[in-house]
């Protein structure tokens, strides 16, 4: 965790720095390690947090350098991971509590994007999954 941490830290320095491609790099190595010890780290919360952290890190470094579709495409990836993580039933339950408490600020964080950037494909298709009707069953019976 400790590594994650100054890692993100100097990311944000850089950032604010306007060093944008040294930010992006440590952006991605923070992220990196965020994932790797994502079902490792003792603390469930931190280790949902980190990855949180990290993805909205570089959301906001893309609309810095105005790629907000790249942007949405990070902003919908760790919406998901959340959602995935709440309907693994071989996690931990606490890394699946922890993700649960996470996914309603993504959520909120998407759709304050979406009304300040409009709608890109990968966050229409998030945000609609339940919307669509579900496809007629398929019966496999002799006829």
């Amino acid at each position: 965790m400790e590594h994650w941490k100054r890692t993100i830290e100097r990311a944000n320095r850089c950032f604010m720095l306007g060093e944008l491609v040294d930010a992006r790099e440590a952006y991605l190595q923070a992220l990196a390690l965020a994932q790797v010890l994502y079902e490792r780290w003792e603390d469930a919360d931190e280790a949902v947090a980190a990855c949180v952290i990290s993805l909205h890190n570089l959301a906001d470094l893309h609309l810095r350098l105005n790629q907000p579709e790249e942007s949405a495409e990070y902003l919908c990836a760790i919406h998901q991971r959340l959602l995935q993580t709440m309907q693994n039933p071989r996690l931990a339950p606490s890394l699946r509590e922890a993700a649960l408490r996470q996914s309603s600020k993504t959520y909120v964080e998407l759709l304050s994007f979406i009304s300040e950037h409009g709608e890109y494909p990968r966050t229409h298709r998030l945000l609609h999954i339940g919307a669509a009707p579900s496809p007629a069953p398929v019966h496999h019976g002799v006829h």
